[in-house]
């Protein structure tokens, strides 16, 4: 059975989303991009962006889940509040779709992809090519997405 996954990586001015499909062992690339709301726009605007942006993408590629990153507290709590706005947006326009959506913490993300937990960017970037040959992120947030979802298709067998 093939399952399509939609994967997010939630931001305030850059969210990226990708496209995964799994069957078996197998994995494939569909697409994936970043949704980036104006910076000069009213918080209220980039969150309505954001969450229609997401419902497009649940409407045009029809996900049968959805992965997204949980956030952790940051230096700066105010920037911790205002990326869970961003995520929280995301989650609404899949939940919106009665898409079920799947939260991993970045460890456990790298975890899946890499074997370690507290992997470096570029080992996550090295598996993502190796498992994802036709994935050609333009942004890390892209990037991150396409990992996010891959990491879910990898849980899912488990």
């Amino acid at each position: 059975m093939t399952k399509r996954v939609l994967g997010i990586d939630p931001g305030l001015l850059h969210t990226g989303w990708a496209i995964v499909e799994a069957s078996g062992q197998s994995r494939k690339y569909v697409a994936s991009g970043v949704i980036l709301p104006k910076p000069k726009w009213e918080m209220a605007e980039r969150l309505a962006f954001i969450f229609r942006e997401v419902t497009k993408l649940c409407e045009v590629f029809g996900p049968d889940e959805c992965s997204i990153e949980i956030i952790f507290v940051n230096k700066n709590p105010k920037t911790t509040l205002i990326l869970g706005q961003a995520r929280a947006s995301a989650i609404v326009a899949v939940a919106n779709q009665d898409i079920p959506v799947f939260e991993y913490e970045p460890n456990l993300i790298k975890k899946a992809l890499t074997g370690a937990g507290h992997a470096d960017k570029s080992a996550v970037d090295k598996m993502v090519k190796i498992l994802l040959p036709a994935a050609r992120p333009k942004s890390p947030d892209e990037a991150d997405a396409i990992a996010i979802a891959l990491a879910h298709t990898n849980m899912m067998r488990i």
